[in-house]
């Protein structure tokens, strides 16, 4: 087992989100499930931050255990990476995590724009139960999408890859079942432009808030405009970590990336980045999980 600067760097890297991760997702997990049992009821907002906080903290675990392995068990990685429990695993996590983001940014588009269009108005007032079915449908979508995939996978026999056409060479099935794969993962484009759309509306609605303020007290409108802003960083910069996630993915999906260069190694940081970077912004940007979080660090640093 040979070590070079660039597996080294990565560990670092991969460590350093890895564990960013896991305290910030599973604060909210913590948090928010305690508030569900207080409430004894399901508000909308912390099961949604519950659910998003289990399905990248699995995202988490599976990206770093992928890196372990591809660094110091290099042969075990390239053998299993393809098995079909690796891969519904890695593949459900990677779709309910988008998934459920993106209920996410519908929840805070429906709360905060303040369009009077009838459309709009009969969604905001029925956000509840629209946003359990899109969470639903969100699980079973991942589900379908993680079959799919063991499907047209890579089945794997000690000697190499089960060749089912006999008249195809080994490259041309792989390369078959490359193009499968990464059309099945094009699906993950309707959760991005669900917020893609949610964050333009965001945009639209604060900009006509700005317009109106000149006829408005300016101490009214300023505590709506600060909601509006808050919301459009959360959702800014999520959509950063949303779109490189997502362009990652899917490069890493195509399987033409050299095995352990440079651009694998970065792939993966890029990924990882995702599920650590915006729970992170969810936490600076909600004043309640700001101090809690604040308070839980002092109490680690004083012990």
């Amino acid at each position: 087992m040979t070590f070079f600067f660039p597996a080294i760097y990565h560990m670092v890297i991969m460590t350093a989100e890895f564990l960013i991760g896991t305290t910030v997702n599973g604060f909210l997990i913590i948090v928010n499930c305690y508030d569900l049992f207080k409430s004894r009821a399901f508000p909308i907002l912390p099961t949604l931050l519950m659910c998003t906080g289990l399905s990248r903290l699995g995202l988490q675990i599976m990206l770093m255990t992928q890196s372990f392995f591809s660094v110091f068990f290099p042969y075990s990685y390239e053998e299993n990476i393809y098995s079909s429990k690796i891969m519904f695993v890695w593949m459900f996590f990677s779709s309910i995590g988008l998934w459920f983001a993106t209920c996410l940014s519908v929840f805070y588009c429906l709360k905060i724009s303040g369009f009077t269009q009838p459309w709009f108005l009969w969604l905001k007032f029925r956000i509840s139960k629209l946003i359990f079915w899109l969470l639903l449908g969100s699980l079973l979508a991942s589900l379908g999408t993680a079959t799919v995939c063991i499907e047209v996978g890579f089945p794997l026999i000690e000697d190499g890859y089960i060749l089912r056409n006999t008249r195809l060479n080994n490259s041309n099935v792989k390369l078959m079942r490359n193009n499968n794969l990464l059309l099945i993962n094009l699906t993950l484009l309707l959760p991005l432009t669900v917020f893609v759309m949610c964050t333009s509306m965001l945009f639209i609605s604060l900009y006509k808030h700005m317009y109106r303020m000149r006829s408005e007290s300016q101490r009214m409108s300023n505590a709506r405009t600060e909601a509006h802003i808050n919301a459009l960083k959360t959702v800014t910069s999520f959509f950063c970590f949303f779109v490189s996630y997502f362009a990652a993915f899917m490069a890493n999906m195509t399987f033409r990336i050299p095995y352990r260069s440079h651009q694998f190694f970065v792939v993966k940081e890029i990924m990882a980045a995702y599920p650590a970077g915006h729970s992170v912004i969810i936490i600076l940007s909600n004043s309640k999980f700001k101090d809690l979080f604040t308070r839980m660090i002092c109490l680690q640093k004083e012990g």
